[in-house]
């Protein structure tokens, strides 16, 4: 019986480290590849509130801007908006009434083919500080 025994929990852990093994191997991804980024929603510049209306209206005739990091490199780290050189995508904030500091509103502009932000016509809103984003529908 004690022989039994031991055969079986050997038995249950090598089923333990191959299951283990698969799953690890299943959620690898490719040598060198990189996540697509979900695909992003849209939102029509009439449906945003009124100060990112304001904020885009700011960012097309290149400002003044209210807010010190305006106009700052965004480095899309959570790799949500499409792949873009380092230095392609800058951020501006929206605010939040009832905010006492920035808020988590914001429109980040490309520079598009042109290189001008405020030019390009490719602007994404977040109103959840990064975590989402949809495009504005001009």
């Amino acid at each position: 019986m004690r022989t039994s025994g031991r055969l079986l929990s050997q038995l249950m852990l090598l089923v333990l480290i191959v299951a283990g093994t698969a799953a690890c191997a299943r959620d690898e991804a490719a040598p060198g590849a990189v996540a697509a980024p979900a695909p992003l929603g849209e939102v029509a510049l009439k449906a945003l509130p009124v100060q990112a209306q304001q904020t885009l209206a700011l960012i097309r005739q290149r400002g003044p801007f209210p807010y010190r990091k305006d106009g700052a490199v965004f480095g899309n780290r959570e790799r949500l908006l499409p792949s873009q050189p380092r230095g392609y995508y800058t951020e501006y904030t929206v605010p939040t009434p009832g905010s006492r500091d920035r808020g988590p509103r914001r429109i980040v502009a490309g520079k598009g083919a042109a290189g001008d932000p405020a030019s390009s016509g490719e602007y994404y809103y977040t109103d959840d500080h990064y975590q989402s984003f949809r495009r504005i529908r001009q």
